[in-house]
């Protein structure tokens, strides 16, 4: 997108986890849209109660005083993404003002690998595609979110909501994940994937991991994280 194009817009919203109104759909207009859902439900998918949450995000207590400066994975994540990923601002899927470095589709999922002396936890060698020396063995994994028959691609990039010990839930058989804060999500998602999915509140999606070579081109291909681990 041509950067002398863009179109800052203002409201008056203020996006949580927990309390994101209608208003900033209505700002971003039918750009947020996607064509077409996917005709048939795929299998394997995980259903959870999912939430906004976006790069530059301050902390409070709707999402529990953890603040998104940095991830899991990238101490320095917002100057890496290359600013705010305010939801309030938009040019269609992108932040307003700025082209991200990043991808603007990304999630979080409740699960890291590394234990506090930054070694790798026991548990992590029970990840379907783990093998010695991989790395990063999740940051950039693709994930599919899927809505109303709708499905949004993304990378994990931060973990959470709220949680980094939920093995089962993120790679086994638990259906609902450890998290009790507010609404007990499961799963964070950006602005770009919470609108192109159409959400207007927190709500149950489906998500799975994909192969990064079944992903099909869109937005989310625009531009694609690869990033190393820099915590």
């Amino acid at each position: 997108m041509d950067e002398g194009n863009k179109r800052p817009t203002a409201t008056a919203v203020s996006m949580t986890r927990r309390d994101v109104l209608t208003a900033a759909i209505a700002v971003a207009g039918s750009t947020l849209v996607a064509e077409a859902p996917l005709r048939s439900e795929p299998s394997g998918f995980k259903s959870a109660i999912t939430t906004v949450f976006w790069v530059g995000e301050p902390s409070n207590a709707e999402n529990n005083f953890i603040p998104n400066h940095q991830s899991y994975w990238d101490k320095d994540w917002q100057a890496s993404y290359g600013g705010v990923d305010d939801p309030d601002h938009r040019d269609g899927h992108w932040p307003a003002g700025f082209r991200p470095k990043e991808n603007p589709f990304y999630v979080a999922l409740p699960y890291g690998e590394f234990t506090d002396a930054d070694l790798l936890k026991i548990s992590a060698r029970r990840i379907p595609w783990y093998r010695s020396g991989v790395s990063p063995l999740l940051k950039n994994r693709w994930v599919e979110i899927r809505r109303n028959g709708l499905s949004c691609f993304a990378q994990w990039q931060d973990v959470g909501p709220c949680g980094e010990d939920d093995f089962d839930f993120v790679f086994g058989d638990a259906t609902m994940p450890l998290n009790v804060f507010d609404t007990r999500a499961g799963l964070d998602v950006s602005p770009a994937v919470w609108h192109y999915l159409g959400m207007r509140d927190n709500d149950l999606t489906g998500w799975r991991f994909v192969a990064e070579a079944d992903v099909p081109e869109g937005p989310w291909t625009e531009t694609v994280t690869t990033s190393r681990n820099n915590r």
